[in-house]
Order: C-alpha cells, then sequence, then structure tokens
C-alpha cells in the first residue's frame, strides 16, 4: 500500500508540471501564430478586401492590440475554463472541442488498441524463435513498418480497401451511438494506419527486452522445473520485460495524437486533428490555443497513468518512490 501511494503521489507531481508545460506550448504557439504573415482579419474579409474592412475587422477581433496583452487576457479567461470564441464560427471553443474530443478519442482508441495488439503479438512471435525464420519475418516487416509514412499508408488503404475493394468507408465518421458496428468501420482504416508505425517500435522493443531476459537466474531455475519457451515467455519474463516497453508506449500514444491532424484530414474525420489543420489555415487563434492546451492534458494524463502502470509493473519503482 505505500508503494501504491508512492506512485500515485509521484503521478500527481507530474499532472502538476501540467501548468508550466501549457504555459509554456500555448505561449510558443500564440508567438509563431503573431508572427505568421496575416492574420484571421485577412481570412475573413475574403480575397481583394478593402484596406478599410480589414482595419476594421482587425479592431473588432481587438487583432490591434499588443500581442503579449491578448495572450495575458486570454489565459486569464483560460484559467476559468473560457478558452474564448471562434472567429469564425462564432461558436464558443469549449463547445467546438467537446464536439471534437469523443472523436478523436474514439480514433485514438482504435488506433492503441491495434498497436497494442499487433506490437506485442510481434514482438512475442519474434523472441519465441531467436534467429529463426519467424524471428526474421518479424523484423522484416517490423522495419517496414517503421519506414512507412502514416498519411502514404493511410493512402494505400484506402486505395486498396475502400476503393478498389469496398470493405471500407473511404472518407467520413458515423458516431457510437449510431452503432458499434459502423463507428468501427469508419475507424478501422485511420487506426490502422496510425498504429503501424508505432506498434513496429513496440514489438522490436519487447523483443529485445524478451531476449535480454533469457539468462535470467528466475528463468534459468524455471527451465529446470521442465518448463517449455512459449510458457516461460508469457508467465514469467513478459511481465518485466513489459516495464520498458509501457514507458515507450506512453510516448508512442502522444506520437499518435499528433498523427491525428493528417489522418484525420486524408479521411475527414471530424475530431481534434482535422479542426486544428482548418483553424491554422484561417488563424482562428482561440481555437488552435484550445486544441492546443485540451491536446497537452490529454497528453500529460496518459504520462501520468504510464508512471502508474510502470510503478506496479516494477517493484524497484514502487520502493524508490516510498523513501
Amino acid at each position: 500500500m505505500v508503494g501504491g501511494r508512492a506512485v500515485l503521489r509521484f503521478a500527481g507531481l507530474r499532472l502538476l508540471a501540467v501548468i508550466p508545460t501549457v504555459l509554456i506550448v500555448t505561449f510558443v504557439v500564440s508567438l509563431l501564430v503573431e508572427l505568421a504573415p496575416g492574420d484571421a482579419a485577412d481570412a475573413l474579409a475574403g480575397s481583394n478586401p478593402d484596406p478599410a474592412l480589414v482595419e476594421s475587422i482587425r479592431r473588432e477581433l481587438r487583432l490591434d492590440e499588443p500581442f503579449l496583452l491578448r495572450y495575458v487576457e486570454w489565459l486569464g479567461h483560460a484559467v476559468t475554463g473560457d478558452l474564448g470564441t471562434s472567429y469564425f464560427a462564432k461558436t464558443p471553443v469549449t463547445e467546438l472541442i467537446l464536439q471534437r474530443v469523443p472523436v478523436t478519442l474514439g480514433l485514438g482508441a482504435v488506433a492503441l488498441v491495434i498497436m497494442v495488439v499487433l506490437g506485442f503479438g510481434l514482438g512475442v512471435l519474434g523472441a519465441m524463435r531467436p534467429g529463426g525464420l519467424l524471428d526474421r519475418v518479424v523484423s522484416g516487416v517490423s522495419a517496414l513498418f517503421l519506414a512507412v509514412p502514416a498519411f502514404w499508408l493511410a493512402l494505400v488503404l484506402v486505395l486498396l480497401l475502400a476503393v478498389q475493394s469496398p470493405l471500407f468507408p473511404a472518407i467520413g465518421y458515423t458516431p457510437f451511438s449510431d452503432g458499434a458496428g459502423e463507428w468501427l468501420r469508419h475507424l478501422l482504416l485511420p487506426g490502422l494506419a496510425l498504429a503501424v508505425n508505432p506498434a513496429a517500435t513496440i514489438a522490436l522493443q519487447l523483443k529485445s527486452a524478451l531476449l535480454s531476459e533469457e539468462g535470467s537466474d528466475y528463468l534459468l531455475a524455471a527451465r529446470a522445473k521442465g518448463l517449455r519457451h512459449p510458457s516461460l515467455l508469457f508467465k514469467h519474463a513478459l511481465k518485466n520485460a513489459a516495464v520498458p516497453v509501457v514507458t515507450i508506449l506512453g510516448f508512442r500514444v502522444a506520437v499518435l495524437l499528433g498523427g491525428t491532424v493528417i489522418i484525420e484530414t486524408v479521411f475527414a474525420i471530424p475530431g481534434l486533428g482535422l479542426l486544428a489543420q482548418q483553424t491554422a489555415v484561417n488563424q482562428d487563434v482561440p481555437v488552435i490555443l484550445g486544441v492546443v492546451t485540451i491536446t497537452v492534458l490529454i497528453i500529460m494524463l496518459l504520462n501520468a497513468l504510464v508512471d502508474i502502470a510502470n510503478g506496479f509493473l516494477n517493484p524497484k519503482l514502487r520502493i524508490g518512490t516510498s523513501r
């Protein structure tokens, strides 16, 4: 119990780190948007606008005020949960994000399941016969997965499984409330495109970790008792080998969330990634900052969960944090 409380306390400290992280990330993003050519007033005014109209819109949006003043005011409202109003949709940013978060989290959940099943499956298969044909196949497949960009794989999947063989929808999204089957059909291809690259990383890391356990005393003792190799992998070595893999899994989930910007655009999925892409083009600053803030919060929460999982998998961590 003491170790468990220590791990939870450590995870809580990690969650507190979200404050400076959000400050730094949102400030840098705001500054980059500020330094970019043009602004939201130019986009709202349309093509060949009257300069007087552009200036009028800029004053209405308060874009003529100093950058630091606008950022500090946004930050003060954000602390209370008010992320501002979209320049284009004229809708509260919080409302826009709440509409998109379930879509992106659903896509992330599908990709995460594929990533874990594929990564752990390939890693265990590769470690069962080190140096054998299966090991070489797993290494080759993993290397291929690492080399394939997510957007290219997404286009290939659409061509093969949505256009030539219409097994899955090419674009669009169906809410879970309209049926789990259709929801999954719309998210399976984008989830696979997101999951393949990180699954390869997990597979190689898990195989390496399992093979490093081969000479451990507890495995030698288990072999002396007559246990076979597959049983040793699943009942004994896998738990210890999973510790570094879980850490990598946390980092890969963060990268996976970043990949939704491209994948949601390719598949026209109305999630946070597509919203970020659309608003970045128009320099809709309140929405951009809102998406960035929510994304940072999700990633920090996932990192805290990884710390908790590592604490329960690794007794040394529990002992170390309880001191």
